[in-house]
């Protein structure tokens, strides 16, 4: 079967995992999202329980007649005392934190928050289930780490080194795994699959001069 990962849309505000929905172009992207994918045959939608990333999903299930699953498992990766941040404010208050992640020698657990292993554990039962599910052709909207972690995961890549998975991930990406039902595994097929987004550059990353999570 096939499962492709969307990544939420633009969300309204830039600071770190805040809990908001999402802004004009993410709304915007969602809607090119649905139009790229409205002749693939999906046939269930699910989304993580985080109000950008289920609003990413009722536009999708909206143009193509799905009604949305939620999936708390999916949400994005808790950052702990670093939600709410802005980019600056983690740079100043974090710096050792993101000096050793940077190194990528262990997978650190956020201050306060997670571990990418602690996202693993709790996304690939979820996303199993979802492949078990007996449908042929399914979409999950859900979020940047979870996406980057699940491919880690996937391709038995060491788990601090997740970030390399997609240096870049598109909000409103697409990421393609597979799951063969007899063996019983995941493959990954397609990452940062944004060709929907490249005829509207003021919605791709590059555009807003910022480094959002």
């Amino acid at each position: 079967m096939r499962i492709f990962l969307i990544r939420h849309g633009r969300q309204s505000d830039a600071r770190c995992n805040v809990d908001v929905g999402l802004s004009e172009e993410g709304r915007r992207q969602a809607a090119l999202v649905a139009e790229r994918m409205a002749a693939w045959g999906l046939e269930a939608l699910y989304a993580s329980d985080m109000v950008r990333a289920r609003e990413t999903g009722a536009i999708v299930g909206e143009r193509l007649g799905l009604p949305v699953e939620v999936v708390p498992q999916l949400r994005e990766l808790d950052f702990g005392d670093l939600t709410g941040l802005t980019d600056a404010e983690t740079g100043r208050g974090f710096a050792d934190f993101k000096a050793q992640q940077a190194a990528m020698a262990s997978d650190l657990r956020y201050p306060g928050g997670e571990t990418i292993g602690e996202v693993v554990a709790r996304a690939v039962p979820a996303l199993q289930a979802i492949a078990e599910g007996g449908h042929g052709t399914v979409a999950v909207a859900t979020h940047g780490v979870v996406i980057r972690a699940l491919i880690a995961h996937i391709l038995c890549a060491p788990l601090a080194r997740w970030r390399l998975a997609s240096t870049t991930l598109e909000n409103g990406s697409l990421t393609e795994i597979s799951y063969d039902t007899r063996l019983e595994e995941f493959s990954v097929q397609r990452v940062n699959d944004f060709a929907h987004l490249e005829p509207h550059p003021e919605l791709l990353r590059s555009a807003w001069g910022v480094s959002e999570n």
